[in-house]
């Protein structure tokens, strides 16, 4: 145990129980009936004249229109931004706000909100019900968040499911590391490049997930 933390009562774990399951029970007892949905994630940091900013928004929008909802983790920037888009566009527009020591406020575009306190029980809820996942630019968390998504479709722990990154030109760094280092160190396959897209144009974005399901009638579950 660390220095200065407090140890917990063998109550107080107990009931840390308790609160996980009340999270996913409400997590699945929501998600379960909302149909196709598109997962976004992106930083927080995102400024609304950013170029990523409105390309997030139109994104939300083209996917509301080919009958798609939006879920988010219901923050600011690119969050904002296609919680925005969604509702704008008369979608199912939701948002999986994470409680911080400094306190992320759930953006004002969200229609249906859920909060957790737990990552590992919203990130879940992310990929349980989603059909694709787009990233666009952003830190450690949408880094971590991308990651973790590439490592549950090449384990098969949840099924292929359409993986779209936006911005060619940010992504070109984090790719040539996975040609020249992981590829080349035999760390990963040169197939498993092929799990994800990346793109430019929220178009584009759209019709890879459309291409995708007009290829393969599947549902997206974990196993």
């Amino acid at each position: 145990m660390a220095p200065g933390k407090k140890k917990m009562s063998y109550q107080e774990e107990t009931w840390r129980i308790f609160r996980i399951m009340a999270e996913f029970v409400e997590g699945f007892e929501t998600l379960s009936r909302i149909g196709p949905c598109v997962t976004v994630f992106g930083s927080a940091r995102t400024p609304t004249n950013d170029k990523f900013y409105t390309c997030a928004v139109d994104m939300a929008k083209i996917a509301v229109h080919n009958k798609y909802g939006v879920i988010t983790g219901g923050g600011p920037g690119i969050m904002e931004a296609a919680n925005k888009g969604a509702s704008e566009a008369g979608g199912i527009s939701i948002g999986l706000n994470i409680q911080l020591p400094f306190e992320q406020e759930p953006n004002s575009f969200i229609k249906t909100l859920l909060n957790f306190k737990y990552f590992f029980c919203r990130k879940v809820m992310f990929l349980k019900y989603t059909s694709a996942v787009i990233v666009f630019p952003g830190g450690y968390g949408t880094l971590d968040e991308m990651f973790e998504t590439l490592t549950l479709i090449q384990t098969q722990k949840i099924s292929h499911v359409p993986l779209i990154l936006v911005g060619k030109e940010y992504w070109k760094g984090c790719i040539d590391w996975l040609k020249e280092g992981l590829v080349q160190h035999d760390y990963i396959d040169k197939a498993d490049l092929e799990l994800f897209h990346v793109v430019n144009k929220p178009e584009e974005a759209i019709q890879i997930i459309n291409t995708f399901y007009e290829r393969r009638e599947d549902t997206v579950n974990f196993m």
